[in-house]
């Protein structure tokens, strides 16, 4: 059985809904988000679910449904909840599973446990998406950096946005791998994400 995939990102805002719909509907994979945090008309799930066209994919209810939109812990506070990471598990399915997370790897679930904490209790591989921007290099490879002391395996970066300079960087310094650059997509609809697989490189 293949490890699940955990979507995370270098901070918040940076792509890793896009980035999920688009290797959700390149890899025909299920996708689960375990904690929503806000709006839950309008949910990450409901997003990636109305951009996914192949018949495979499955998406799996949330374990946590919080309706502030603000960090884990905060939110679940304001809705009387504790987060569990014993209460959040796997979906039961034969198929790749795909799971996006809530901002960067250091956001709080609850008083002491973070999204990396989460990784870790999912037996995941990571996929790491960085956003180009002036200080992008430190915040990924803090990250990668984060990621190694815990022994989380990492299946590769993702590109949001091209810079050269800062990826080879990057790429060199760390030693892992680029699996593509998202392009800039006009339009973000159903065909212009399966469009966008094309330009990411998975190896089985």
């Amino acid at each position: 059985m293949k490890l699940p995939i955990f979507i995370t990102g270098i901070g918040t805002g940076i792509g890793k809904t896009i980035t999920s719909a688009i290797l959700t509907e390149k890899l025909q994979a299920d996708y689960w988000k375990p904690i929503q945090s806000g709006d839950l008309d309008d949910s990450d799930t409901l997003n990636v679910q109305k951009l996914i066209s192949n018949g495979k994919t499955q998406f799996h209810r949330e374990s946590y449904r919080l309706t502030q939109p603000f960090s884990p812990h905060k939110s679940a506070k304001l809705d009387n909840v504790s987060i569990e990471l014993e209460q959040i598990l796997k979906p039961n399915t034969e198929n790749l599973l795909l799971i996006e997370g809530a901002g960067g790897l250091m956001v709080p679930l609850n008083e002491k446990q973070l999204i990396i904490d989460l990784i870790a209790h999912l037996k995941a591989e990571v996929v790491l998406v960085s956003q180009n921007y002036l200080g992008s290099i430190n915040h990924t490879l803090l990250s990668i950096e984060l990621l190694n002391n815990r022994n989380i395996p990492i299946k590769g970066i993702v590109f949001n946005g091209k810079d050269d300079s800062n990826e080879k960087f990057i790429l060199r310094y760390s030693g892992l791998k680029s699996l593509g650059n998202i392009p800039q997509l006009p339009v973000v609809d159903a065909d212009s994400i399966k469009k966008a697989g094309e330009s990411i490189i998975w190896d089985s």
